[in-house]
């Protein structure tokens, strides 16, 4: 009998393990420089079931993928310049590889049709809006030419940002961003009522309530962001199915082994 019930438990593992998608935050950014071209291919060649990256708006009106408002944590030079303050020409003369070793020398802050470029057949681009919904107009110009249209998905952490998103881009999944239980439980019901298609979470406040309430919603339910099998392990017990970490390929690799 307890022969039994292990083998169930693990084939049950086995089971959930290969339902998760395995999202790659920032790009693989624990070898390479987040949120580069770089970081994106390598994410894919790890098999990397998505990618997430980070967006910005240049005073020119040029999407750029940068997680600061500024650029001095991921960028050479001793200014920090902000995205929104600066053209696109002068944000692109940066060295955004130098950072984190010489073999990523000269990798430049991408613009988002870039990152696009690299996603492969059947994979999905996660775009978090880190600045405001001034950037709508640019995404549907961008949209309207990118043949990957159907493969891109949109997160952020302003409300009235992803909802006017998905007003925008009805065909497009959307989720929004939140790493506060306060309140919580509402703004799922408010998630769905606005059409969204889930909630964006950080992994340590989803629990069994927070599941049953999205389930009852008909929302999914991403987490972010998990470097840990013993996390991993209860959140995809817990029936979380899209986790995003640094490293993909080793925590696929090691929820595989438990």
């Amino acid at each position: 009998m307890k022969l039994q019930i292990t083998i169930y438990v693990i084939f049950l593992v086995m089971e959930l393990t290969a339902q998760n998608t395995f999202i790659a935050h920032r790009g693989a950014s624990y070898l390479a420089p987040e949120n580069t071209v770089a970081a994106a291919k390598l994410a894919w060649e790890l098999g990397a079931d998505a990618v997430e990256c980070d967006i910005h708006l240049s005073k020119d009106n040029r999407i750029m993928v940068i997680h600061d408002k500024g650029t001095k944590r991921t960028c050479s030079g001793k200014k920090n310049l902000k995205i929104a303050d600066t053209p696109s020409t002068l944000l692109r003369d940066l060295d955004a590889g130098i950072m984190k070793g010489e073999k990523f020398k000269g990798e430049k802050i991408p613009y988002l049709t870039e990152i696009i470029e690299t996603v492969p057949d059947g994979k999905t681009l996660v775009v978090e809006i880190k600045c405001g919904s001034e950037v709508i107009p640019l995404l549907v110009r961008g949209m309207e030419k990118s043949k990957k249209r159907e493969q891109i998905a949109f997160i952020a952490f302003d409300w009235k940002t992803i909802v006017e998103v998905k007003k925008t881009f009805p065909q497009n999944k959307c989720y929004w961003l939140s790493a506060s239980k306060n309140g919580l439980h509402k703004k799922i019901a408010d998630a769905a009522e606005n059409g969204l298609d889930g909630v964006n979470l950080h992994y340590s406040i989803i629990d069994d309530e927070v599941m049953k309430i999205a389930k009852e919603n008909k929302l999914e339910v991403l987490v972010w962001t998990v470097d840990s099998t013993a996390e991993a392990k209860r959140l995809t017990n817990l029936g979380v199915t899209k986790i995003t970490t640094n490293r993909p390929d080793w925590l696929k690799e090691e929820l595989g082994k438990l």
